[in-house]
């Protein structure tokens, strides 16, 4: 009767062997900004980021904080809103280093969205629910594709629909002129049925005393434009 069980057992543990083989290679999950639900308060918030910290407007960090119930350290926005930055949690880069996964180095290495760089922030009000979300390209990408940025807005409307969206072509200020022959300097706006208003500004153009030439060496300058998404979602009030 053993000499059945044997290969039965060992079988068994081949196939328990192999499954795990494979959850190992499969990429964990890991909670990213649209894991933060709009009307959610900030004690029912997920802890699965890092660095928190006041917000500048979608720019660099401020204030540490310890985390989403801290918001209200953080100023008020002249909305009323206070903005909370956070960052993805790198545990999963490391691991996909240790196990040498490239193709998961790259999913999990810094805050994306879309697989760009970006600043993400959460929005609280007074009483400390989540009542908007904010997507800013980050300008200190190193990938050295920082001049692609613009084109995350078509991941993002894409999200929310192509349709309904109302865009307005805004004029160059003085100074400002195309990268190439593209100039861009979009506002678009959506309502989003049970959620709020959606806000995409994009641009891409370059700025006063930016060029492609430096007029002294008349060398090709690097990283002299403005590649920008920003993004914003907030609740209906």
């Amino acid at each position: 009767m053993m000499r059945w069980r044997l290969p039965i057992i060992i079988a068994g543990l081949l196939v328990m062997a192999v499954a795990a083989a494979g959850a190992a290679q499969r990429p964990p999950a890991r909670a990213d900004l649209w894991d933060l639900k709009l009307g959610t308060r900030a004690e029912s918030l997920p802890d699965a980021y890092i660095d928190y910290a006041c917000g500048t407007n979608g720019g660099p960090p401020s204030l540490p904080l310890r985390g989403w119930r801290d918001f209200r350290r953080c100023a008020a926005e002249p909305s009323g809103l206070r903005e909370v930055y956070f960052r993805y949690d790198d545990e999963l880069e490391y691991w996909a280093k240790a196990h040498d996964y490239s193709t998961e180095i790259e999913m999990f290495s810094g805050t994306k969205i879309f697989g760009y760089p970006v600043v993400v922030s959460a929005l609280f009000d007074a009483d400390g629910v989540l009542a908007g979300i904010r997507i800013v390209s980050d300008p200190r990408d190193p990938s050295g594709r920082r001049e692609e940025a613009y084109s995350l807005r078509n991941f993002l409307s894409a999200r929310y629909g192509r349709d309904g969206w109302n865009c307005r072509q805004l004029a160059p200020d003085e100074g400002e002129t195309p990268v190439g022959r593209t100039f861009i300097k979009e506002h678009c706006s959506k309502t989003i049925p049970d959620v709020g208003l959606a806000v995409l500004q994009t641009h891409f153009f370059r700025k006063k005393g930016q060029s492609e030439f430096d007029p002294q060496s008349g060398r090709e300058t690097k990283d002299q434009f403005e590649s920008l998404v920003r993004f914003e979602l907030t609740l209906a009030r």
